[in-house]
């Protein structure tokens, strides 16, 4: 299973970006998607979740400004970040939590980060 990140780059603050990362090799069934960031000297932190069913959950810092969604079809997560602020800045990995064909047990999947740096 591969996950490829894209979108991250430099912005002003106020500004927006858009992440994606699209899933692909064998995985067969994909039940939650989601963003995770690590801020320099920092541990890795949730940002923003989404189930199969399409309930989300965000850290509170990003509540408002970011929204979650996903393509179920294309295998891909998105993360719409708005009114970017510089304590927005690290590298943000996406996760897929799913199963590979033939196996019945659920595995998480990481991508292998994209670089997002807010200037002030």
């Amino acid at each position: 299973v591969q996950l490829q990140a894209s979108g991250g780059g430099l912005v002003q603050a106020g500004g927006s970006l858009r992440l994606s990362c699209t899933a692909s090799g064998s995985i067969f069934s994909i039940n939650d998607m989601g963003w995770y960031r690590q801020a320099p000297g920092k541990q890795r932190e949730l940002v923003a979740t989404m189930s199969s069913a399409g309930s989300t959950n965000s850290a509170d810092s990003v509540k408002g400004r970011f929204t979650i969604s996903r393509d179920n079809a294309k295998n891909t997560v998105y993360l719409q970040m708005n009114s970017l602020k510089p304590e927005d800045t690290g590298v943000y990995y996406c996760k897929v939590t799913g199963r590979v064909r033939g196996s019945p047990y659920l595995h998480d999947y990481w991508g292998q980060g994209t670089e997002v740096t807010v200037s002030s």
